[in-house]
């Protein structure tokens, strides 16, 4: 079964390449591949919550209907269920946070969040809210799920966002 494209093969590779020519096959996972692609997409943007929104909505860039979403859930599914499958979802999921923290701690640290800023439970909850969104998107169907994403990023990180901060700036 083929996987579903949400990232182009060559933008995986080249990151891949990267990992493996610093860490060695030892060190080759597909968590240190998810954040080599994670410190290429904050190069391109000018703030942590810049690069998070980014990423964010690039992690749907390939789920334009309804149907893809099913499609993409499906597959969740099935990693949960089969064990060969599960033993490498949490280690996603982890690099996936600690990903989102990172951001979320830079940007608390240059003044793009609130001082004193939790950037743990922060992370927690904008992975809840972006699985979240996904499923409701899907079924009330209103407009695309990029936008879905960005508007409930910009909902849950609204009350730890200094005065006269807009996350659309960053």
């Amino acid at each position: 079964m083929a996987r579903p494209r949400g990232v182009e093969d060559t933008v995986i590779l080249r990151a891949t390449v990267r990992v493996m020519c610093r860490v060695g096959p030892a060190g080759l996972t597909l968590a240190a591949v998810a954040r080599e692609m994670a410190r290429r997409a904050r190069r391109s943007y000018d703030s942590a919550l810049g690069a998070l929104a980014a990423l964010t909505a690039e992690s749907a860039a390939e789920i334009s209907t309804p149907e893809s979403y099913a499609n993409h859930l499906a597959f969740l599914c099935m990693d949960l269920g089969d064990p060969q499958l599960y033993e490498r979802a949490p280690a996603i999921h982890r690099t996936q946070a600690r990903v989102i923290e990172d951001l979320l701690t830079e940007a608390a640290d240059t003044g793009e969040l609130r001082a004193g800023t939790d950037a743990a439970a922060l992370a927690r909850s904008v992975q809840a809210i972006t699985a979240g969104a996904g499923l409701t998107w899907a079924l009330d169907r209103e407009g695309t799920l990029e936008q879905r994403l960005r508007r409930e990023l910009r909902v849950v990180l609204s009350p730890y966002l200094p005065p006269r901060h807009d996350l659309e700036e960053s």
